[in-house]
């Protein structure tokens, strides 16, 4: 069992892994490279002048994988919850457990409808933190703002799903914050 299976890998399920595996949660993503970000060209991310989506995609998996994430060429196809966690199963006949869901599955969310999750104006029904109603059970990026999407917004959700779970695991708030070593 995994501590948390990321499904997703554009930059919200990104940038979750990244926040969850760098600092020591075992993390699972499970995507396809199969991203809107390789149609992009980004002139507003912050800190980078401009970006192709293809390379920004390659930089942020490696550096993901870097960081001790295990990335999976997989789709999510099911997932269910149970009294000590979650379940996914995926296409190719893969099935993986975890603690902890993070969906970043686009625009769609097939996954998170066929939860049964709730929605809304702007597509599922989020806390600030993106907890759905399913407790231990976020949604990220697209999903949430269908009408809204930007790559850096999508990246910030990420990252706030992640701190929150860092934050459960701990049981106190948790900052991601590194400090250049003294010289």
């Amino acid at each position: 069992m995994t501590t948390a299976i990321v499904i997703g890998d554009g930059p919200a399920g990104l940038s979750a892994a990244l926040f969850l595996a760098k600092n020591g949660v075992e993390t699972t993503v499970l995507g396809q490279d199969n991203t809107a970000m390789h149609y992009a060209e980004l002139h507003n991310y912050l800190g980078i002048p401009v970006i192709g989506g293809t390379e920004f995609q390659q930089i942020a998996r490696s550096q993901v994988v870097d960081k001790g994430a295990t990335l999976l060429h997989a789709e999510a196809n099911t997932i269910q919850a149970d009294g000590a966690g979650f379940r996914v199963e995926t296409t190719d006949g893969g099935r993986h457990t975890a603690d902890y869901i993070v969906i970043a599955e686009g625009k769609a969310a097939s996954l998170a409808k066929a939860l049964g999750l709730a929605m809304n104006g702007d597509g599922v029904a989020v806390d600030r933190d993106f907890r759905t109603g399913i407790d231990g059970l976020y949604v990220v990026g697209r999903a949430t703002r269908t009408g809204r999407s930007q790559a850096i917004i999508s990246a910030g959700q990420g990252a706030t799903a992640a701190i929150d779970i860092l934050s459960r695991i701990e049981g106190a708030d948790v900052r991601d914050f590194d400090e250049p070593a003294n010289e």
